[in-house]
C-alpha cells in the first residue's frame, strides 16, 4: 500500500467531501457545467439560425464526434503514464478555445457550418483526452469504499445547474442568440482548468513497452472481461441511437412542433432533473448487482425519444425526460463505480478509452444516416427507430451472464 492510500484510508468513512482536493474537484465540475449546460441549446441553434437544418446539425455534431474517436486511446495512454490533472487542465482549456471561437463566430454574424464544424473538431479533440483522465481522478482522491459516494456527488452539482441551465439556455437563445451562452461556456472551461490543474496528481510509472505495447496490453484486459465488452457493444448501438434522436433531431422536432428553443431548454431541463434525482437515488441506494443495475437503468432513455416520435403533449415529454435522467444517471454512476473496483488504476485510463471508442464508434454513421434518412423519413419515424434500437440493445445485453455476476466491491 503507497503512502497516499494508507493517508486515505486513515480518513474518516463518513464522506468524500471532508477531503480538500475532492472538493476542489467537485467544485471544478460545478464551474464548468454552468457553461455547459447552456451550451447544446445554444449550439443547435447557432447551426439552425444560419439557415441550417438536420444535414447541417448532423455534420457539425459529426465533426465534435470524429476526433474524439480518433485520439481517445491515446488519451487513454497518456491517462495511464501522465499527471491527470495536468491532462484535464490542457483538455478543458482546449475546449474553452472552442466553444470561445463559436460564440465569436455567431457573434459576428460569420458563422457557417464548415467554421462551427473546424471549432466542433476541437472541442471533440479535447475531449479524448478529458474523458479517460477523468474516469480515474476519484480513486486517486477517495478510499474504495466511497467511491460510489464519490461519483454521485461529482454529478449533484452538475446536475443540479442542468436543471436550470437549459431553461436559462433557451431563453438566453430566444432573446439575445446563440453567443452570449456559448462564451459564457467558454470562461467556465478556463476556470475549472485552473482549479484541476491545482490538484497537482502525479502521473503513474511508464510501463517501458511503448504506446503500442501499452495499447496492446489494454486491449488484451479489455477483451479478457465480457461484462466490460459486452456492455460496450450494446452501448454502441444505445448512445448512438439515443444521440441522433435526442441531441440531433430533439431541436428539429421542438422547433417544428412544440415552441421552439424554449420548449426544448424545458426538455433538457427536465432531463436534468431527471439526472439530479437519479444522484439522489445513488447516494442513498448501493445496490449489489451493479452490472444489472446498469443495463436496466439506462434503457430508459428510448422513452422521451418515443415521446417525441409520438408527438405527444409537451408535458408527456418533460415527464418521460425525467424519468430518462433518473435512470442515466443511475447507470452512469455505477458503471464509474464498476470500473473504479474492477480495473486497477495502471489500466483504468486504457480501459476506460476503449470502453469510450466502443460506445462512440457508431456515433458519426448514425448522424450521417439519419441526415441522409430526414429526406425519405419524418424526424418522427426516424425517433421511434432509434427508442426501438435502444430497447432491443438493452434486452441483448441483459441476456448475457457475466451481467449478473458483478457485484458492489467493498
Amino acid at each position: 500500500m503507497t503512502a497516499d492510500q494508507r493517508e486515505r484510508a486513515a480518513l474518516p468513512a463518513e464522506s468524500p467531501l471532508r477531503i480538500p482536493a475532492f472538493r476542489r474537484f467537485l467544485l471544478a465540475h460545478l464551474v464548468s457545467a454552468t457553461g455547459s449546460a447552456m451550451a447544446p441549446v445554444a449550439l443547435a441553434f447557432a447551426v439552425i439560425g444560419q439557415g441550417g437544418g438536420a444535414r447541417s446539425l448532423g455534420i457539425v455534431l459529426t465533426a465534435n464526434t470524429v476526433p474524439t474517436l480518433v485520439f481517445l486511446l491515446m488519451g487513454g495512454v497518456l491517462a495511464d503514464r501522465m499527471s491527470r490533472s495536468r491532462i484535464l487542465f490542457l483538455g478543458n482549456l482546449g475546449a474553452g478555445a472552442a466553444q470561445a471561437a463559436v460564440a465569436l463566430l455567431v457573434a459576428t454574424g460569420t458563422a457557417t457550418t464548415f467554421a462551427i464544424s473546424v471549432c466542433a473538431c476541437l472541442s471533440g479533440a479535447s475531449a479524448a483526452f478529458i474523458a479517460p483522465a477523468a474516469q480515474g481522478i476519484a480513486t486517486r482522491l477517495v478510499p474504495m469504499e466511497q467511491l460510489q459516494q464519490a461519483n454521485a456527488l461529482v454529478r449533484v452539482p452538475g446536475n443540479a445547474v442542468k436543471v436550470i441551465g437549459p431553461v436559462i439556455g433557451g431563453f438566453v437563445v430566444s432573446f439575445t442568440g446563440p453567443a452570449w451562452a456559448l462564451g459564457w461556456d467558454a470562461v467556465t472551461f478556463a476556470v475549472a482548468a485552473l482549479l484541476l490543474l491545482g490538484l497537482r496528481l502525479a502521473g503513474s510509472v511508464p510501463s517501458g513497452d511503448g504506446v503500442v505495447g501499452d495499447l496492446r496490453t489494454g486491449w488484451a484486459g479489455f477483451r479478457s472481461r465480457s461484462w466490460l465488452w459486452s456492455y460496450t457493444a450494446a452501448g454502441t448501438a444505445v448512445v448512438a441511437a439515443w444521440l441522433a434522436g435526442y441531441q440531433l433531431l430533439g431541436p428539429l422536432v421542438a422547433d417544428h412542433s412544440y415552441s421552439g428553443a424554449r420548449s426544448w431548454g424545458l426538455v433538457q431541463g427536465a432531463f436534468a432533473a431527471g439526472l439530479l434525482a437519479g444522484t439522489v437515488v445513488c447516494l442513498l441506494w448501493k445496490p449489489q448487482r451493479l452490472m444489472l443495475v446498469c443495463v436496466v437503468t439506462s434503457s430508459g432513455i428510448m422513452l422521451p425519444l418515443a415521446a417525441l416520435g409520438l408527438e405527444l403533449p409537451l408535458t408527456w415529454v418533460l415527464v418521460t425526460a425525467v424519468v430518462a435522467g433518473i435512470g442515466l444517471d443511475v447507470s452512469i454512476v455505477s458503471w464509474s463505480t464498476i470500473m473504479q473496483q474492477q480495473v486497477s488504476d495502471g489500466e483504468l485510463g486504457r480501459l476506460s478509452a476503449f470502453n469510450h471508442v466502443g460506445e462512440r464508434i457508431a456515433i458519426p454513421g448514425a448522424y450521417l444516416l439519419v441526415a441522409v434518412a430526414s429526406t425519405h423519413w419524418s424526424s418522427r419515424q426516424i425517433l421511434l427507430v432509434c427508442a426501438v434500437v435502444i430497447l432491443v440493445a438493452s434486452l441483448a445485453n441483459a441476456c448475457v451472464r457475466d451481467v449478473y455476476r458483478i457485484r458492489r466491491a467493498g
